[in-house]
């Protein structure tokens, strides 16, 4: 009876650092894919849009929070529990709430701009509208800074499974355990953690509604200048749609996420099938976005295309 357990248990370990494996091997490859595509543009002279910017911060962002959380997990699961130090496991979960954090206020600035850039002139957006592009580039790197310094708390708290002498008092994460603490003080640093990205999901949803708002009103308009045509939608039109379809997934996964850190945090001694599930959804957004922005880009499509049968061609070689 033990061995079936520990059977079953060695095959969930493996079926869930498989999923990892995939999901960070995946997400890196289209991350990686939007970066080269931005290079590509700036190093050509073509003319670099302000949500171009935002979106190589997100990138960046999102390669960060996918390489330091699905590497150690996939080597956790495959049965490597004991591989990093106190400083590792302390540098590894900061870089990954710091790139979590940038992905979200990203991703909160890019809805935002866009929202502000496709009101009407005569809003009270239009003073707005003519003063966020010069500070993008501020902004972004605020959220930068705002982040490290938030997230400072991982680095007190984190520590290596190789030196834990007393495991009543630590969490285990799997490769990494944290401190516990009394009920007031993880309350207060919970709060510390998530009261800015409640802000930015507030942002994000309120941006959402004005963008859903303004295309009906617009389309409204369309439909009465052109009832016999349906004309192609402008730049303006796919790029809200295609950052609305970010949004919402963010939103989404976001969600669910929140839901199991909140249970992480209540739960004393969370087992492992929480941790994992919680890692991977975690992980979601990061590796699913730069799809879904390639779905509406048909050059950084054929960059990744390109790329793909790059990676894949030594493999068709192999079993030709």
């Amino acid at each position: 009876m033990g061995q079936q357990g520990t059977g079953r248990m060695a095959a969930s370990d493996v079926a869930v650092g498989i999923i990892f494996l995939a999901q960070t091997v995946v997400g890196a490859l289209g991350n990686s894919s939007l970066l080269l595509h931005s290079l590509v543009l700036h190093f050509t002279g073509c003319r670099v849009r302000h949500t171009d910017w935002i979106l190589q911060h997100l990138i960046v962002a999102n390669l960060l929070t996918l390489l330091c959380k699905g590497v150690p997990q996939t080597m956790a699961a495959f049965g490597m529990k004991i591989f990093l130090s106190d400083l590792g496991c302390k540098l590894l979960f900061y870089l990954h709430r710091v790139g979590r954090g940038v992905s979200i206020g990203s991703t909160c600035l890019l809805s935002v701009f866009q929202a502000i850039k496709i009101s009407p002139e005569y809003s009270s957006c239009s003073e707005l509208k003519l003063n966020i592009p010069k500070y993008i580039g501020s902004y972004t790197y605020l959220g930068w800074i705002l982040y490290l310094f938030i997230n400072v708390v991982f680095l007190m708290y984190m520590t290596g499974r190789r030196s834990n002498k007393n495991i009543t008092i630590l969490k285990d994460f799997g490769y990494c355990s944290s401190v516990r603490h009394d009920t007031t003080t993880d309350s207060l640093h919970a709060a510390l953690l998530t009261f800015p990205d409640v802000v930015c999901v507030g942002l994000m949803l309120w941006a959402s509604s004005s963008m859903v708002l303004i295309l009906y009103r617009h389309n409204q308009r369309m439909r009465h200048i052109h009832k016999t045509s349906s004309p192609r939608s402008s730049p303006e039109s796919r790029a809200t749609k295609t950052i609305l379809l970010l949004v919402s997934t963010f939103v989404s996964f976001y969600t669910l996420s929140c839901i199991f850190q909140v249970i992480l945090s209540v739960i004393y001694n969370p087992n492992w099938f929480v941790v994992s599930t919680a890692a991977i959804i975690s992980g979601c957004f990061p590796a699913v976005s730069p799809f879904l922005l390639m779905s509406k880009d048909s050059t950084a499509s054929r960059i990744h295309s390109t790329w793909v049968s790059i990676c894949l061609l030594p493999s068709l070689h192999f079993h030709s």
